[in-house]
């Protein structure tokens, strides 16, 4: 499985960033790969987003599984200490990433050479803190932007309850702009419930972490953010 084509392209995304945690880091993020793995034929396209030092691994344990990296940056091969260069992500089994998160914000402009580096096939979700960066993502044309207010993150109240309209405002931006983007939306989702309301927002998907990384019962959370979409 490369890049996901086809099978899945059409579900609701449930997207789980792993960051650093302790609890998604080494051989942990291999538990939690496999313990997603098993959720990959449901109704929902699952994702797991993790540190580059995991792709190789968590891409063995879980071969099913579609794994994301949390950044890449726009370099080739060369002189380039520190970064994160996009060829050889692909080489250790990234299926795609994340760019500009809230913990991790980059220029628009490494952002459109990003996007011009990769496949063009290769995922690529951009976030955004709100609709001015929501806008400028769209031009540039990534294929998905995740909207998170970066207040809201890591919180108990899930985006969809305390912000709707910036989830059902944000889709109606970046379609305007350009309807091939699909939006996500993220911030304090923890929930079936928060995944049923960001779907009824417009959204075809959510972005999370500390709802899953951070579960003393993982299994239970898991099947309880697909219970809306069965």
């Amino acid at each position: 499985m490369p890049f996901l084509r086809g099978k899945g392209m059409n579900k609701p995304l449930i997207v789980v960033n792993f960051k650093t945690y302790a609890s998604a880091s080494g051989a942990s993020a291999e538990q939690l790969a496999i313990a997603m793995q098993g959720y990959c034929n449901g109704p929902a396209r699952m994702v797991a987003v993790v540190s580059a030092f995991d792709l190789a691994s968590v891409r063995s344990v879980a071969p099913d599984l579609e794994v994301w990296t949390q950044h890449l940056d726009p370099v080739g091969q060369g002189s380039f200490t520190g970064w994160l260069e996009p060829s050889t992500a692909l080489h250790r089994g990234a299926q795609g990433t994340i760019i500009n998160h809230a913990e991790h914000k980059v220029s628009m402009d490494h952002v459109t050479s990003l996007k011009n580096q990769l496949p063009d096939e290769f995922p690529m979700c951009g976030c955004a803190a709100d609709l001015t960066e929501a806008k400028h993502l769209a031009e540039i044309g990534p294929t998905f932007i995740a909207v998170e207010p970066p207040e809201l993150i890591g919180g108990d109240i899930s985006v969809t309850t305390a912000d709707p309209s910036i989830v059902r405002d944000t889709v109606a931006v970046v379609k305007g702009i350009n309807p091939n983007v699909r939006v996500l939306c993220g911030a304090g989702v923890k929930s079936g419930v928060d995944v049923a309301k960001a779907v009824e927002l417009g959204a075809e998907g959510v972005l999370l972490a500390s709802g899953v990384t951070k579960a003393s019962d993982v299994t239970a959370v898991l099947s309880d953010l697909v219970s809306s979409l069965a």
